[in-house]
């Protein structure tokens, strides 16, 4: 691990932080933490903290941290390819494509062979149109996705062209799927996984998610908030 040494100058002229989000935190949990131990440490009473793409409470990994000036390049980082690991599970659904909500429907898996896996799979590399999940943070007349989710509420939400550039799938603990995604930019895995259910006449969810890659910025160069915190004012 690279060793640092933060200083106020730092945060302020712009610094990234790469972190490896805890499990059950929102993006914006995170956001706020760090910036609130910045602003603790040095006395600082505003300074600009945010993130270069989300990730969902239930998954963990990499995530981009930007301060200060360096805010005013997010969008350069948002838009870098993103590399996730996880498992999902086939034969039941939940209206989350997660297990932020309990299962729904089951369904029979009995006629999926790892032949028909490995057809599905081909099916889905590429540049194909995917439509978010409603549980999301995506706006919709300037109202959360999720909002209407709980309020049961309909809402029309519009398909978004996603590329997925590697999609391996491993059966060896069939149906619970093991799998590596290389995507790009807004691209929902929850709604990957049960768009891959369907196409496998069946139904899926995700079961856990963790981001491994953002471009060329690796989980493994990443550091956990406690250590931020315990190591905020020396070497790390």
């Amino acid at each position: 691990m690279v060793k640092r040494y933060y200083t106020k100058e730092k945060f302020v002229n712009g610094c990234i932080l790469l972190i490896d989000k805890p499990y059950n935190w929102t993006s914006f949990d995170l956001v706020n933490k760090i910036r609130w131990l910045i602003k603790k440490r040095f006395d600082i009473k505003k300074i600009k903290v945010g993130h270069a793409g989300t990730l969902d409470p239930l998954a963990t990994g990499l995530m981009i941290i930007l301060s200060g000036k360096k805010t005013k390049q997010i969008s350069n980082y948002q838009n870098l390819n993103k590399t996730y690991v996880g498992t999902f599970m086939l034969g039941s659904t939940t209206k989350s494509y997660d297990l932020e909500t309990s299962i729904d429907k089951k369904y029979n898996v009995d006629h999926i062979s790892s032949k028909e896996l490995n057809e599905v799979k081909k099916k889905f590399l590429g540049v194909t149109k995917q439509t978010p999940p409603i549980f999301s943070a995506i706006k919709k007349n300037g109202k959360r996705l999720y909002k209407y989710a709980r309020n049961n509420e309909k809402v029309l939400i519009p398909e978004r062209e996603v590329e997925i550039k590697k999609l391996d799938l491993d059966i060896e603990n069939f149906p619970k799927i093991k799998f590596i995604v290389e995507c790009s930019k807004g691209t929902y895995i929850r709604s990957l996984v049960n768009d891959i259910g369907k196409s496998l006449d069946s139904g899926a969810h995700l079961v856990s998610l963790r981001r491994e890659k953002i471009g060329d910025f690796s989980l493994k160069d990443s550091i956990s908030v406690d250590y931020f915190e315990n190591n905020l004012n020396s070497e790390i």
